[in-house]
C-alpha cells in the first residue's frame, strides 16, 4: 500500500463515524483531502462583532505571520459541536476570536484539528482561509 493509500484509509475510517457511518462518503472526502494535500475551509461569521476590525489588522501582515487555533465550544448555545477560530500574530500578544468553522466542514475539521500544520493563508473583507494540511 502506498502513502496516499494509508493517508486515505486513515482519514477515512477517522471520518466515517463523524459523518453518520458513511463509509463511501467518508472515503470519497478523504481522497480529496489526501489528493489535495489538505483541506481548505473559509471561517464563517467574521463579519459579525469586532471581527471586520480585526481581518483589517491581519491584513497587514502575511498569512505566515498570522497563527490560527481551533477551539471546540461543547458550552455553544446554538451549536454544541461548534468550532471557534481564534487568531493572533507571531510576536503579538493573545488571541482573539474571529469566526467559525462552517457547520458543514465541521465533521472533517473536527478529526484535521488536531494536526500540527494550520495555518493562514488569505483573508480579504469577505473572511479567513485557513488551510488544514495532511
Amino acid at each position: 500500500m502506498n502513502e496516499l493509500n494509508r493517508k486515505a484509509m486513515v482519514l477515512g475510517n477517522k471520518l466515517a463515524p463523524r459523518m453518520g457511518g458513511d463509509r463511501k462518503a467518508a472515503f470519497v472526502q478523504a481522497w480529496i483531502i489526501v489528493k489535495a494535500q489538505g483541506l481548505e475551509v473559509k471561517a464563517a461569521g467574521v463579519s459579525f462583532g469586532r471581527s471586520p476590525v480585526a481581518l483589517d489588522r491581519l491584513a497587514r501582515y502575511a498569512p505566515s505571520q498570522v497563527r490560527a487555533f481551533i477551539v471546540p465550544e461543547p458550552e455553544n448555545p446554538v451549536d454544541p459541536k461548534a468550532l471557534r477560530v481564534m487568531v493572533g500574530v507571531q510576536g503579538g500578544r493573545g488571541l482573539f476570536p474571529i469566526g467559525y468553522i462552517p457547520r458543514q466542514a465541521v465533521p472533517v475539521v473536527s478529526v484535521l484539528r488536531g494536526l500540527p500544520a494550520v495555518r493562514v493563508v488569505g483573508d480579504d473583507v469577505k473572511g479567513l482561509r485557513l488551510r488544514f494540511a495532511v
